[in-house]
């Protein structure tokens, strides 16, 4: 067997770890009810624990129980995501929890052929809802899971390559204990999270140092870095908000793939010169307005705005312009006016919703 895959027998130092310093305090930690620990799941893909803390408990305020999703507008749903970003798996989460209500009779899928055929389940995502609710002996390889089980094999290259990622399953799999994968899942994650950071590790205060070959070599605990955040490409947008004399603003709903995906958000008029060139503005507000049937008159252009999302910089401003004909619709994109009371229960993406909440 090669170095890398020889069993490392992690779980008799972690465990014992964990009782003492696991955040047993979050709220997922105290339930093994299947819906809340697979929202959870998916609340935590892609977003650190303090920033879901506050949507896990909106959302299963909104949404109690697998039903109560499923038959939820998804434009309810999408308001209770809004802010949190990554909106796909908004949709996923609506669509998952009406297949579990009609397919699987309200309770999440006990195997892991069927877990992962819900939209937005990966095989992590799936193991840890199968270990937690259903007491499986089931292997996670989360982002905070790869981090310590590639450095304490001491792995070289990219964590997620192909060749590594076979690899750290096969790790997983074997460090999992049988009869405390729950715990060991757990107990893993929080290490990554509190002491096996991806910068700056805490290596002398941690359980695993003497089983860890990244400790004992630390240009091992090095892991290739990210691509420098401030060099993020940059894209431009107008914003259109229009509003008619009874003070309505025009919304549309983006399409589903894209930036801030199925959510409402004003209209954008994509072009870099827009922001610099008034007479073009003119032209621009123009061509749309007759596209989509509406008589639209300029007031004024608001300062340039950043928003920053994880792979570019969105630079933009709002044109602000009146509105003198109700919206029809846009070629199959909704383009509605709505009552402002009634536009902030949407789901909005973060910089609209709060551009909409100083309006009067």
């Amino acid at each position: 067997m090669a170095l890398a895959e020889e069993r490392l027998g992690l779980a008799q130092l972690l465990l014992p770890w964990y009782r003492d310093h696991g955040r047993h305090e979050l709220p997922w930690r105290q339930t093994r009810d299947d819906y809340a620990l697979w929202l959870a799941e998916v609340l935590l893909q892609q977003t650190q624990v303090r920033t879901a803390l506050p949507y896990y408990g909106r959302f299963l305020s909104a949404f109690p129980s697998w039903q109560d999703l499923a038959s939820a507008p998804l434009d309810a749903v999408l308001a209770q995501w809004s802010g949190l970003g990554y909106y796909a798996r908004a949709r996923n989460a609506h669509r998952a929890a009406q297949m579990v209500v009609q397919e699987h009779g309200g309770r999440f899928p006990p195997t892991m052929a069927a877990a992962m055929a819900l939209p937005g389940v990966g095989r992590s995502t799936a193991a840890a809802v199968l270990a937690s609710a259903y007491g499986q002996d089931q292997a996670i390889l989360d982002a905070n899971a790869r981090r310590v089980l590639f450095r304490a094999a001491g792995l070289i290259g990219e964590p997620r390559s192909s060749t590594n990622d076979r690899k750290l399953w096969r790790i997983a799999e074997a460090e999992t204990p049988a009869g405390a994968a729950h715990d060991y899942n757990q107990a893993i994650q929080d290490l990554g999270a509190v002491l096996c950071r991806a910068a700056r590790p805490d290596c002398p205060n941690c359980p695993l140092q003497s089983r860890c070959r990244a400790a004992a070599l630390p240009k091992r605990r090095e892991l290739p870095r990210e691509g420098d955040r401030s060099a993020r490409p940059r894209r431009y947008a107008t914003l259109l908000l229009a509003r008619d004399d009874g003070g309505r603003v025009l919304l549309q709903r983006r399409p589903e793939r894209g930036i801030w995906g199925g959510l409402w958000s004003l209209p954008s008029l994509d072009d870099e010169q827009i922001l610099v060139d008034s007479s073009l503005r003119a032209q621009v507000l123009e061509r749309y307005a007759a596209a989509v049937g509406l008589v639209l008159h300029e007031q004024s252009l608001g300062p340039v705005q950043r928003h920053t999302f994880s792979h570019f910089s969105l630079e933009y401003a709002v044109l602000h312009a009146s509105l003198r004909v109700q919206a029809v619709a846009d070629k199959g994109s909704p383009l509605l006016c709505w009552d402002l009371a009634a536009a902030l229960q949407l789901g909005l993406p973060s910089p609209i919703r709060r551009l909409l909440e100083q309006l009067d």
